[in-house]
């Protein structure tokens, strides 16, 4: 057979052939990687951001002892004597927490706002002359002291007569309209799941049941919050924006997706215990939310005053929430004068300063950082520890399990690991190992719980190591990695 003769017309083709295929390679590593599906919005993802924020339970069950009011007390029962929303404020900033979420109508139908619809709310009370408006000054105070605020509008109403009829989900809806037009942002909207049972419903004094999946019109609730509010994320057991984490003792499970198959949870949902960990195999983003209170209930007792939370259970609920891909909503419960006690404000800003301690000084922030495999120079392994959570270390596509190591400038000691994924591309991380160096061999650390998903955050808790390396084995994920931030620390 003839040779070929290489001519300089087919020479300059196979540079330029060559030249292209580089650059083809070059604009491909450079680009991120394709999003895994499910995915946040942006709102969920800033919500996500804030971590912790306060619950703010108070209302007629303050004043009569109780944690669900029946719907019969007299308004005239409503009687702060000092309220004082700034204060409400001033304690959650200093504690840390980024928002606020009050109880503006919990089951038995008293409003803390002076509604239009109803005369079961403040304008009948003694508070401020009849003249008052608790979430005007709530807002007021979140403002000044640049918080969040959010409301919950319990859908269960145990005073309306009404309730059970269509004319209450018109009365629903409108208090609804009230509450995301005057009071400036919200950032989330509570839907509680407690639906319908005995009430004084006008004086029925009787039990109701509705049918929880079809009777408040959820897709018309939804509309008209993303239409007044369209930046406000939704609670409930199925979100959309946000779920309930199934138990209201503040944690997530180790194992935590932020995904649920959407069109089986409704409110009310009878296998709570799914809502810890969410669905692996889950449709929508519906990030978990851990509630729960200070003390054993969620309205103020002084009966409970010794029973305040202690700044270990705390911390142990922070690590358990924040550190388990979920958000933290801790409950304040305001007392009868109108003030987050005294014995609660210590605790929390103590739990505050303890986690603020422990996560001060992020070790591998000077570390030598490396990588198994790399995309390319924009997602190098050192953005994985530059403690931005908009650039990341990924791998390259069909790359779903590698590793990061850490060199130190010297041996330390370490005893806190926190991993965070960079979300608006999706959850991806299935299974991972955390290994240190003891100066001969490579050993796994002993994190206590299982090392699966990553999420948002994942902050591992573990005794004291002492190294120089430290290294991350991701072994399994939904696609390439996106790891946007990894942080070592030594809690003393």
């Amino acid at each position: 057979m003839p040779k070929l003769a290489i001519t300089p017309t087919l020479r300059y083709i196979a540079i330029i052939m060559a030249v292209m295929s580089v650059s083809c390679f070059s604009r491909a590593e450079e680009q991120p990687p394709l999003a895994v599906k499910p995915l946040p919005t942006a709102s969920q993802v800033a919500w996500q951001q804030l971590e912790t924020y306060a619950f703010i339970h108070f209302g007629l069950n303050t004043f009569e002892d109780r944690e669900w009011g029946y719907g019969d007390a007299s308004p005239s029962l409503f009687s702060p004597t000092r309220l004082d929303a700034r204060q409400w404020a001033r304690t959650c900033k200093a504690a840390g927490l980024r928002g606020i979420i009050i109880t503006a109508k919990h089951h038995d139908g008293f409003c803390l706002w002076p509604t239009m619809y109803t005369d079961y709310s403040v304008r009948n009370s003694a508070f401020r002359d009849g003249k008052g408006d608790v979430l005007g000054e709530l807002a007021e105070a979140c403002r000044e002291e640049g918080l969040k605020m959010g409301v919950y509008l319990s859908p269960w109403d145990r005073h309306q007569a009404f309730y059970g009829t269509p004319f209450y989900m018109e009365y629903y809806i409108h208090q609804l309209e009230e509450l995301l037009t005057r009071y400036g942002d919200i950032f989330e909207v509570w839907l509680d799941g407690a639906n319908g049972g005995d009430g004084w419903y006008g004086g029925a004094r009787e039990k109701r049941t509705i049918d929880r999946r079809t009777y408040y019109d959820f897709e018309r609730i939804h509309q008209t919050i993303h239409r007044l509010q369209p930046h406000a994320v939704i609670f409930s057991d199925a979100g959309p924006g946000c779920r309930w984490v199934g138990n209201e003792k503040g944690y997530a499970n180790a194992t935590n997706w932020s995904f649920l198959r959407i069109n089986e949870i409704y409110p009310g949902y009878d296998k709570a215990e799914e809502l810890q960990g969410g669905h692996a195999d889950g449709d929508t983003w519906v990030a978990a939310e851990c509630d729960v209170s200070i003390r054993p209930g969620w309205f103020y007792h002084e009966k409970e005053d010794s029973e305040v939370k202690t700044t270990d259970h705390l911390v142990d609920l922070y690590y358990r929430s924040v550190g388990h891909n979920a958000t933290l909503l801790l409950n304040l419960p305001v007392d009868r004068e109108g003030l987050i006690h005294p014995i609660d404000s210590m605790r929390l800003i103590d739990f505050h300063a303890r986690i603020q301690r422990e996560m001060s000084t992020n070790l591998l922030r000077d570390a030598k950082v490396d990588a198994k495999d790399v995309r390319g120079p924009s997602f190098a392994a050192r953005l994985a520890a530059d403690g931005q959570f908009d650039t990341y270390w990924a791998t390259p596509d069909g790359v779903a399990s590698s590793m990061l190591e850490f060199r130190l400038r010297r041996r330390t000691t370490i005893n806190r690991l926190m991993l965070q994924e960079y979300i608006p591309l999706g959850q991806r991380v299935k299974r991972f190992v955390v290994e240190y160096h003891d100066g001969k061999t490579w050993k796994a650390v002993d994190c206590a719980e299982e090392t699966t998903t990553v999420g948002y955050k994942r902050l591992l808790r573990f005794a004291d190591v002492e190294t120089n390396r430290i290294r991350v084995r991701f072994e399994e994920s939904r696609g390439p990695l996106c790891i946007s931030e990894v942080g070592a620390y030594w809690a003393r």
